[in-house]
């Protein structure tokens, strides 16, 4: 079968897409998504604070999700769910399996993917101790406790102050849990401030930061965990050692994009986004597929994998029509000083746009700072001035299309941060 745009993803990036493209005239899109139901992770996350951005009103997420299943149920993009993708060919072949179909190969004009992330694991980190029962990642514990109805643990520990980890924090509490301690390898949290405060301020659990866990005790049962303060190498400093008595461990220590697909495809992936390379428009090395959401990178807000996922929907919609892959000039974004990485990477400056959006994401907390932009010659793109930025915000600037045609050689994004 072929369609003019098939989405691999039904979360947020893709139904976003989806609609997006829709509204742009494509009249052949099909969704592919491997779970039961539309909406992806946000069908466990329960508390509100979506939709500020998109909607304008604070909404849950299934009701931010259902926003869009309605959206999009009103076209006439096909579905299809409980189907797992094997493969995508270099030449826009998607090969999947599912049980009301069997195998099958479905030929797309683009191809937008849109296949979100995974939590990194206990195995991953390398935690020292017993193996015992009661050690979670965080999501698998939101999903246990808002969807299957199990209470995970009475007093948990939790390592890693991302999102997911001070949202559980939260809702084991209400649950009736006792949450002794978030503890922090990096002398900063990696998630939003107002979480921090809702979360961990508001219920007085103390965050430990530069501290990790050096071991896990039990046998059958996590009966107990040892927390240690980290130097500047992230080692353990010995003598710092606490000891907490708990009987479950939950795990936000970071997110990895779902990329399997994209490299198998031979897609030039960064390794500092652990995502694909795109362009302005959200496509890929690949001519004719697009990435968008956290797939590409790891986002803060659904609303911000919404409007990306938005404008990738629009470019594959427009590449479908008789578009084009980017060839010519094309000006690099490279990431400098406290930067961890940059989307898009690339700039293709043969396209027609009046400005090109950068979101990236800093590698420490900084005070009163200028984001500068240069380029190879070292001459000033553009500079923008912020108040704070931190590494759990995502961060933003808008590149003028006339800045960028002055630009000689790749550009490098740097804070510098003001001297009082």
């Amino acid at each position: 079968m072929r369609y003019e745009l098939v989405i691999i993803g039904g979360g947020p990036a893709g139904l976003s897409a989806a609609y997006a493209a829709w509204g742009a005239g494509c009249r052949s899109i099909c969704i592919v998504e491997r779970d039961h139901a539309l909406g992806g992770i946000l069908g466990q996350c329960i508390h509100n604070g979506f939709g500020l951005h998109y909607f304008k009103e604070e909404l849950t997420g299934p009701e931010y999700a259902e926003r869009f299943i309605e959206l999009v149920g009103q076209t006439g993009v096909a579905i299809k769910l409980d189907a797992m993708v094997l493969e995508i060919t270099p030449d826009k072949r998607v090969h999947l399996v599912s049980s009301a179909g069997g195998y099958e190969v479905l030929e797309a004009g683009a191809i937008v993917l849109a296949m979100g992330c995974r939590e990194r694991t206990r195995g991953a980190i390398g935690i020292p101790g017993t193996r015992p029962a009661g050690v979670f990642t965080a999501g698998t514990a939101q999903r246990y406790l808002n969807i299957e109805g199990y209470m995970v643990g009475k007093r948990v520990i939790i390592l890693g102050s991302g999102d997911i980890g001070l949202i559980m924090a939260r809702r084991m509490t209400l649950e009736g849990a006792r949450v002794l301690a978030c503890v922090e390898v990096m002398p900063y949290s990696g998630g939003l401030t107002r979480n921090i405060v809702q979360c961990l301020h508001d219920f007085d659990i103390p965050l430990y930061l530069s501290h990790t866990i050096t071991n896990i005790e039990g046998r059958d049962r996590v009966q107990g965990v040892t927390v240690a303060k980290v130097d500047a190498d992230r080692r353990p400093i010995p003598g710092t050692e606490m000891h907490f008595d708990c009987d479950t461990v939950l795990l936000s220590v970071g997110l990895i994009p779902e990329n399997e697909l994209s490299r198998g495809a031979g897609i030039r992936m960064d390794p500092r986004t652990n995502g694909p390379i795109v362009y302005q428009d959200m496509q890929t090395s690949l001519g004719g597929v697009f990435a968008c959401g956290n797939v590409l990178h790891v986002h803060d807000l659904v609303d911000f994998v919404t409007a990306e996922a938005a404008r990738a929907g629009q470019a594959a919609a427009a590449y479908v029509k008789g578009g084009r892959a980017p060839s010519g000039r094309t000006l690099a974004i490279e990431n400098g000083a406290l930067v961890g990485y940059t989307v898009p990477q690339r700039i293709d400056m043969d396209a027609a746009f009046d400005a090109v959006d950068v979101f990236f994401r800093v590698r420490a907390v900084c005070g009163a700072s200028r984001i500068v932009v240069r380029d190879a010659a070292g001459a000033m793109i553009a500079s923008f001035g912020r108040a704070h930025l931190a590494p759990g915000e995502m961060e933003t600037i808008k590149l003028p299309r006339v800045s960028l045609d002055k630009a000689q050689g790749a550009l490098t994004v740097s804070i510098e941060e003001e001297t009082k």
